[in-house]
């Protein structure tokens, strides 16, 4: 990992540890606070932007393209893009990065695999503003890192010992609404093996939340079970992905683990940013249908599918 300096002060960073465990009843009070919240980067004005991975029919990634390759479309209506940038470019979003690393009962037999694989992970990161590491069971605990504290981190991530139940949903609800405020481009990784047994939320709220949200998931999936079981987990968390623009893999090996990484990383430098102003001017919250489009008939394009538009109640 890149250790740059860390926008982060020495005060910010002791009140974000102090996040600690979190009681599930709060989750009813701060799941509105996404209903209404418009995806931006703020570069001097709100903008609706997108993170876009755009690929070949093979599924091999697309470099080199420009913003006169791109179009975005809003409830059928054509947009202006405002703001355009490479993932790698120095032109880009600052990067906020999420682990997520399931601790419940259900992975003590992945759980060292996944620690390792989390860890060799963060040693191949691009550079990132911070990384905030949410480890959950039966409770969810969360503390964000500047990039200088990454040995407390790492041993943060080691000390973790498998226990109590899964609260996956409630885990990612925490999650985004710690990243809310964050400006920029924000990724989030988590290993789990995707059977939630305790959240208070419910996994059509969870994905209302992601839906509102301006976050990339990734999901390294240890999913063990057989039949049914097994496709219903994975369809759970390809469903949780899909809506971010991220991916599910599913790794038996390490070997697969670090292939994940690889289609991870290169996905995180090779993505397109595209931004907007939006020529709809209601604040009615109302969800928007956005079509990110290349004009190369031979390529996808894969990113969020919309946002919820401004709020702002009747007086």
């Amino acid at each position: 990992m890149r250790r740059g300096n860390s926008h982060n002060n020495e005060e910010q960073m002791a009140k974000n540890e102090r996040w600690a465990v979190l009681p599930v009843s709060v989750f009813i009070v701060f799941s509105s606070l996404f209903l209404h919240a418009q995806p931006v980067f703020r570069g001097g004005v709100d903008l609706a932007t997108f993170a876009a991975t755009i690929t070949d029919k093979k599924g091999n990634l697309v470099a080199g393209l420009t913003r006169d390759d791109f179009e975005v479309i809003e409830d059928g209506k054509p947009q202006t893009i405002e703001y355009f940038a490479h993932g790698d470019g120095e032109t880009s979003p600052p990067m906020h990065l999420g682990l997520m690393v399931d601790a419940s009962g259900s992975m003590q037999a992945d759980m060292k695999l996944a620690h390792g694989a989390a860890i060799r992970f963060l040693n191949m990161l691009p550079a990132a503003e911070d990384i905030t590491l949410v480890d959950f069971d039966t409770q969810v605990r969360i503390t964000r890192y500047p990039q200088r504290d990454f040995a407390r981190l790492v041993e943060r991530i080691r000390q973790r010992k498998p226990d109590g139940f899964t609260a996956l949903y409630d885990a990612l609800g925490t999650y985004l609404d710690g990243a809310e405020s964050q400006d920029g481009r924000k990724v989030m990784v988590m290993y789990t093996d995707g059977g939630d047994t305790r959240s208070a939320l419910s996994l059509q709220e969870t994905m209302t939340l992601l839906k509102a949200s301006h976050v990339t998931v990734y999901a390294i999936g240890f999913v063990e079970n057989t039949g049914s079981a097994r496709q219903t987990l994975q369809m759970t968390l390809r469903q949780i992905v899909e809506t971010t623009g991220g991916q599910a893999f599913f790794p038996a090996t390490m070997k697969d683990v670090e292939s994940a990484y690889d289609k991870v990383l290169a996905e995180i430098t090779g993505q397109y940013h595209v931004g907007y102003l939006s020529t709809n001017t209601a604040k009615d919250g109302a969800w928007r249908k956005v079509d990110v489009r290349v004009k190369r008939a031979d390529l996808r394009v894969r990113t969020r599918k919309g946002y919820f538009g401004p709020y702002k109640p009747a007086s």
